[in-house]
């Protein structure tokens, strides 16, 4: 059973587009494979069936090096070769060339992809994690704030995308009152540095991180993600 999670699709503008994305899935090695076959054969022990695959490894590698191909039920090698050749007279430079080996499901394998069977499961996405808070001013650590003074928190998944509103870092005091941070010195997944308003009033406040920052994606996630500082801190 292959389990699956809904994830944003942020490579479409389509607003509520998503993709699927495996997950739980157990990987087998070739020890585990050869256990696998050994107890459906109790004839054949491990030792016997790695020695036979093993020489077919062996086989499939001297066929590939001899500049051949392999067409098998279980995978197909395709040969191509990478690199520019300057003009109709070059000939392959390894320093600027390199052979590369493209691999394809056979017929074996394309048939038990569609004989997967699939279930749809609830995966709770990584939130923004802030391990530590310093007050940079009174050089103390998850325990002060200090007004006008610099925080810094460190953790992961903390970086935000300044520009939306509905990112930052904020303050939740008394009421559920809510300070969003506005000068930040230093935003980054591990660290965050901020500027705390002159103005804060006494009393006690959690710290929060709400972000929609993606790593490596222009497309901010449709989901605010937020994580908040499990101890309350006082002014």
């Amino acid at each position: 059973m292959l389990q699956y999670t809904l994830v944003d699709n942020l490579l479409t503008p389509a607003p509520n587009d998503f993709s699927g994305q495996p997950v739980h899935v157990r990987s087998h090695d070739l020890q585990a494979v050869f256990q696998r076959i050994s107890a459906r054969y109790p004839g054949l022990t491990p030792a016997q069936i790695s020695s036979a695959v093993n020489e077919f490894i062996e086989e499939v590698c001297a066929i590939t090096e001899s500049g051949e191909t392999v067409n098998t039920p279980l995978f197909t090698t395709q040969l191509s070769i990478a690199g520019v050749f300057d003009g109709a007279m070059d000939a392959f430079d390894a320093k600027r060339h390199s052979v590369r080996i493209n691999l394809n499901a056979g017929v074996r394998l394309r048939d038990a992809a569609r004989r997967v069977k699939t279930e749809k499961v609830a995966v709770a996405e990584p939130l923004p994690h802030i391990l530590e808070v310093k007050d940079v001013v009174s050089d103390t650590v998850n325990e002060t704030l200090t007004p006008g003074g610099v925080l810094q928190l460190r953790g992961s998944r903390l970086k935000f995308l300044p520009a939306e509103e509905n990112n930052g870092v904020f303050l939740i005091g008394e009421q559920g009152v809510e300070t969003r941070l506005a000068i930040i010195a230093e935003n980054k997944p591990a660290r965050i540095m901020a500027v705390l308003p002159a103005n804060l009033p006494q009393g006690n406040y959690f710290v929060e991180i709400r972000t929609t920052f993606t790593a490596g994606n222009a497309k901010p996630a449709r989901t605010l993600k937020t994580g908040r500082f499990h101890k309350e801190l006082a002014v």
